[in-house]
Order: C-alpha cells, then sequence, then structure tokens
C-alpha cells in the first residue's frame, strides 16, 4: 500500500510507477531516516500520541531495522526510503507502526536524512583530507633544505625549498577542510517539526528532537526547511574544491615525472605501463585523479541547475538532488584514499632538484634585491640583470660566472658580496619574510600546519 493511496482509485502506470522510484539509490539514507523516526517517535511520546508501550515496541522495531540494514534485493512495490520503513515497522511491531507518520511529512523527513547523511560525510571526508595531509607533511618534514625551481607561467622562475613547494598544496587542502567545517554549521539546524511545509499539527517538541540528533537548533522556519538545498550544494561546492586541488597536484607530479624534468620517481604500485612499448611507466593513479575531478564538477554543478527554477517549497524535482551528493561522496573519498597511498609512496630526486634550481638565471632577482641594497633604484637594478642575463645568454654561462669586467658593461660594480648573494643558499635566505622560502620561515610554517592540522585530527567536533 502507498503511503498516499487513499486519494486515488486508479493505480499508478506501471512504467511511471517504477520510473519515480527513489529507493534504489535513497535507501543509502536508511540508518538516517531510523535516527530521525527515534526521535519524532519520542516527540510523539511526550505529545501524547504514543504510550510508554508503544513507544517502546516502535524503537525495538526501528533498531532492528536499522541492524538488518537496507535489504540486498530491490523490492519493486516499495517507493522510497521512507515507505520502506514504515512498511517493515508494521511488519515488525503491528498496527502501532502506522502511528508514526502522525505529525510528518516526508518533506521535512529526506531533509532531515539528507541533513544527517551530510553531517557524517563532512567527517568522514576530512579525516581522509587529514590523513592524506599527514602524508604531504611527512613528505615536506624528509625534504628537509633541499631546494627546486619554482614556476611562473611554467618557466624557471627562482629557487625555493622542496618544503616550501609542498606546503603549498597543505595551505589548499587546509582550505578545503575550513570550509568543510563551515558548511557543516550552517548545515546543523533540524527540519523536524516543519511537517509538509507549513509546520506539524501537533506541539512537538522541535528543540529535543534536535538535541537528541545532536543538531544545534531546530530551523527557523518551515517552508525554507522542506526546500532548502543549499546545504547540499555547498557541500558538493567544497568537494569540488578538494577534488580541484587533488587534479592541480595530480597535474603537478605528472609534469615533474617526465623524462624532461625528472623530478618525481612515480612508485610502481601506483603506475602501470604500455601494451604496446615496454619501457613505458605510465602516472595512471595521477591520471585518473586528474580526469575523475571532472564528474565531480559535473554533479556539484547538477545541483545548481535542478534547484535554480524550483519554486517553495517541496518539488519532486529535489529527489534528483540525492544522487549527485552520494556521487561526489564517493568520487571525493576514492580520490583522497589513492592520492594518499600515492602521496605515502613517491620518492623525488632531490639531486635533480637542485641542479634545476641552481640553472636558467633564477638568481636574478636575488642579485637584483643586492644592487637595491646597495642603493640602486630598483627600476635600474632590474635593467643592469637583465642586460648580464643576456650576456650569459650570449656567452652560454651562468650569472655567477660572469667576470668582474662583464659586469662592469652592464652597469654594475660586481664585488664580493655581489656574487655571494648568488649562491644558492643566499638566494633561498634573502626571501626572509613570514611565507617567503627562506629556511628559517619554511621551518616556521612547517611547525605551524602541524599545529594547524592537529586540532582536525580525530576531531569531527571542531566542525560542530
Amino acid at each position: 500500500m502507498k503511503m498516499w493511496s487513499g486519494r486515488f482509485s486508479q493505480p499508478q502506470n506501471g512504467d511511471f510507477e517504477q520510473w519515480q522510484r527513489s529507493f534504489p539509490f535513497d535507501r543509502v539514507l536508511l540508518p538516517y531516516e531510523v535516527r530521525a523516526s527515534k526521535a519524532h517517535a519520542a516527540a510523539l511520546k511526550s505529545a501524547g500520541v504514543l504510550n510508554e508501550e508503544e513507544l517502546a515496541a516502535t524503537l525495538f522495531a526501528l533498531d532492528q531495522i536499522a541492524r538488518a540494514g537496507a535489504p540486498q534485493q530491490d523490492d519493486p512495490a516499495i517507493e522510497d526510503v521512507h515507505h520502506y520503513v514504515e512498511k517493515r515497522l508494521v511488519e515488525l511491531a503491528g498496527e502501532v507502526g502506522y502511528k508514526l507518520h502522525t505529525g510528518r511529512s516526508r518533506n521535512e523527513q529526506i531533509a532531515t536524512n539528507l541533513r544527517l547523511y551530510v553531517r557524517d560525510q563532512i567527517d568522514v571526508i576530512s579525516q581522509l583530507l587529514v590523513e592524506f595531509l599527514g602524508e604531504c607533511v611527512k613528505q615536506a618534514e624528509s625534504a628537509g633544505e633541499n631546494a627546486m625551481p619554482a614556476y611562473t607561467h611554467l618557466q624557471r622562475a627562482e629557487p625555493v625549498l622542496v618544503t616550501h613547494w609542498l606546503l603549498a598544496y597543505v595551505e589548499m587542502f587546509l582550505r578545503d577542510l575550513s570550509r568543510l567545517a563551515d558548511c557543516r554549521k550552517r548545515l546543523n539546524e533540524c527540519p523536524l517539526g516543519s511537517g509538509a511545509v507549513a509546520g506539524t499539527v501537533l506541539s512537538l517538541a522541535r528543540e529535543a528532537m534536535a538535541t537528541q540528533l545532536e543538531f544545534h537548533a531546530p530551523t527557523n522556519n518551515s517552508i525554507d526547511a522542506t526546500s532548502d538545498r543549499d546545504f547540499a550544494i555547498e557541500f558538493a561546492q567544497a568537494l569540488s574544491f578538494v577534488a580541484l586541488h587533488l587534479s592541480r597536484w595530480a597535474e603537478e607530479l605528472i609534469l615533474y615525472s617526465t623524462t624532461e624534468f625528472g623530478f618525481v620517481k612515480l612508485p610502481e604500485e601506483f603506475s602501470t605501463g604500455s601494451s604496446a612499448m615496454p619501457q613505458k611507466k605510465n602516472p595512471d593513479a595521477l591520471e585518473l585523479i586528474r580526469g575523475k575531478a571532472g564528474r565531480v564538477f559535473a554533479d556539484a554543478n547538477a545541483l545548481f541547475v535542478t534547484v535554480k527554477g524550483l519554486t517553495l517549497a517541496y518539488n519532486k524535482d529535489m529527489q534528483e538532488t540525492q544522487q549527485p551528493v552520494f556521487a561526489v561522496v564517493q568520487q571525493v573519498s576514492s580520490l583522497l584514499h589513492v592520492a594518499t597511498g600515492f602521496m605515502a609512496a613517491v620518492t623525488f630526486d632531490y639531486v635533480r632538484m637542485h641542479d634545476a634550481a641552481s640553472t636558467g638565471f633564477m638568481n636574478a632577482m636575488a642579485a637584483a634585491a643586492y644592487l637595491v641594497q646597495q642603493g640602486i633604484p630598483f627600476r635600474r637594478a632590474h635593467e643592469f640583470i637583465g642586460k648580464a642575463v643576456r650576456m650569459c645568454v650570449e656567452k652560454s654561462c651562468e650569472l655567477d660566472q660572469l667576470s668582474k669586467e662583464d659586469y662592469t658593461q652592464c652597469g654594475i660594480a660586481a664585488d664580493g658580496g655581489f656574487y655571494r648573494a648568488l649562491a644558492l643558499n643566499n638566494v633561498l635566505a634573502v626571501h626572509d619574510v613570514p611565507g617567503g622560502t627562506a629556511p628559517s620561515r619554511v621551518r616556521a610554517a612547517l611547525a605551524a600546519v602541524k599545529e594547524r592540522l592537529s586540532i582536525y585530527e580525530g576531531a569531527a567536533h571542531v566542525c560542530t
């Protein structure tokens, strides 16, 4: 029997009946349907709808349903997860099972279930992010004071510490953790008691239901509560940032693993070979991370498109907001699992990185800075060093290989301090500002990152 069949005298079209069902996918929400139903049952007892014995029978049956989990085989007669729980409740507890839906609507149920689901998934994915960042930090610690080139426009720019480069990604993912925490705070309101649209017809203790489900408060407006999917959109967008940052990370490691760069040594357990070329070791794990990120963006966009033209309050279109949420969770969770394993296994060729950081005129900025310290205006210093670089190109040498006479032709009085400023260790050290790549600053940044990350380790409550 349908939950709404009394109004109808004709059966549904068979094709439409199956087409409009959501149980094949919303059964994922069964644990949350049971949790919310137990809170509603307690409220019904307080409102005098259920007596002690009926409440006990209802809660016992709901616990049985939760322990059994969703059925392995789909029952085509079941419309959705709400219908399934009511049907099983009646089978287990008898006629009292029909009382549970008193004073509530599926509109508020799905809004509550999705919030509970998203809240739990934020905690799970946040911990996966913490594990990934833990591996990033281990690599950053292992890198010590090894240097590498930093790039702008994909051209060598200035040398940086490898640790500094790795911490740039850590900063990205720490912002993702913060976004997820913010999303969790905003969604942590309980729609139960909102009814179909105008609020429940019973005097239910909304605050008690919210407390039982660990929400910080009931929602403020019944119309908004039953039609709001902002939290789902925001969640998917936050996961889109995670996928975006993983894709950028993967792309750079792919690039650095090429023979032309040679900075990254691909771990064989996360690589594949070629069916045609025996010599190949391909970065398939990284390429799939980069590729699967697009699916996360698509699902997040699907939520926007579904909701953009909907009037208040609930519309059946909102059924289509569930699968994109489930999909982004599955995709981002799998991306993080693979990325964490890869980061733990990858190794870097520090010698190759050091050699690359020592060539290509990446000490030019530091040379200009030295001239500025001698009182030369920066624009003039920039011009003089530019002439020196041009001379190096003509001579096929580096800046530290030009003679004092060569520098005199460029307008530079090169003394011992000038040549010392060109050395890699001094080029790194001159960037001695907060956020810079000077070794002392990077050591402080690494310590600060570890402290910030420790806040999230095993502590979902920080998001509450």
